[in-house]
C-alpha cells in the first residue's frame, strides 16, 4: 500500500479468476476445494479494493461456458455461492460495500436467484465499493442482445440507425450504469480475455499473474496496481501529446 499513489488509482478493477482446479490438482484434491479456498481470496481482494480506495471491482464468477463443465461440480459452485451469499453479506452491508450482479441470471437455479436478489436489494443503497459479480456471463451474448435491442428500436421506429454510435451501446450492455475498466487482472498464468468485457476492455490495461486464483490476496492486488501505476495510458495519443496537456 505505501508505494501506492493514491492520485492515480483505478475506478474500476475487473478479475478473471482463474487456476482454482490446477490449484486443488497440485494439492492433491479434487477441483471443488479449489473453488472453496478460493473463497479466501474473494474476502481479502474485497477488503484490498476497499483499502486502496477502487470504486468498482467486478469479478469474473461463472461464464456461459463454464455450463459444459461437469455436473457436480457446477451444482457444488451453485451451492458454494448460496452459502458465500449468507455469510459474506453482514459483513458486506456493514463495510458500505453495494452489491451487483452482471450476466444471465434467469438461467440460474431458483435458489441463486433468489439470494442473489435479496442481497442486491439489501445494499442497493450503500454508497462504498461496487462489488459486481459476472455470473453466467458472456461478453459474446451481452453484445447479441444489445444489438437485437438496437435493431428492434429501429424496426419500431423509436430511433433511427444513424442514433447507434458508442454511447449508445454502452447503454445497453450490462454494465451500463459502471464506468469501462481501467484494469484487468487474470491469474494462473493464462493470458487471454475469455469472452470477458470484450466492449468494455477496449481501453483496459491487463496484468496478468502465475498465481493461482486461491493464493490470491490482497497485497497481489497491490502489486497489480503498482504495476498500473507504472504505465503511460495514451489512448491514441503520443507520450508527448499527453505531457502537453497534464
Amino acid at each position: 500500500m505505501h508505494r501506492l499513489d493514491k492520485n492515480n488509482i483505478p475506478g474500476h478493477v475487473a478479475v478473471i479468476m482463474d487456476g482454482n482446479g490446477r490449484w486443488a490438482k497440485q494439492q492433491g484434491l479434487k477441483r471443488i476445494f479449489g473453488h472453496r479456498h478460493a473463497l479466501h481470496s474473494v474476502r481479502s481482494v474485497v477488503e484490498g479494493a476497499g483499502e486502496s480506495g477502487i470504486k468498482f471491482l467486478t469479478l469474473f464468477a461463472f461464464s456461459t461456458e463454464n455450463w459444459s463443465r461437469p455436473k457436480d461440480e457446477i451444482d457444488e459452485l451453485m451451492n458454494m455461492l448460496v452459502s458465500a451469499i449468507e455469510k459474506e453479506l453482514p459483513a458486506l452491508h456493514e463495510n458500505n460495500v453495494r452489491l451487483k450482479t452482471i450476466g444471465n441470471i434467469s438461467k440460474m437455479n431458483g435458489k441463486v436467484q433468489e439470494k442473489l436478489k435479496k442481497a442486491v436489494i439489501f445494499t442497493a443503497e450503500n454508497t462504498g465499493l461496487t462489488l459486481t459479480l459476472a455470473l453466467n456471463y458472456g461478453s459474446r451474448e451481452e453484445i447479441i442482445e444489445c444489438v437485437k435491442c438496437c435493431v428492434q428500436d429501429v424496426i419500431n421506429k423509436n430511433m433511427n440507425m444513424d442514433e447507434i454510435n458508442e454511447m449508445l451501446i454502452s447503454s445497453k450492455l450490462y454494465t451500463k450504469n459502471m464506468p469501462d475498466p481501467e484494469l484487468i487482472i487474470r491469474t494462473s498464468g493464462e493470458q487471454r480475455i475469455s469472452n470477458f468485457l470484450l466492449w468494455q476492455a477496449a481501453y483496459s490495461e491487463f496484468y496478468f499473474t502465475e498465481t493461482f486464483w486461491p493464493d490470491f490476496r490482497k497485497q497481489h492486488l497491490f502489486d497489480a496496481l503498482y504495476d498500473y501505476q507504472q504505465r503511460e495510458r495514451r489512448f491514441g495519443k503520443t507520450s508527448e501529446q499527453i505531457e502537453k496537456y497534464e
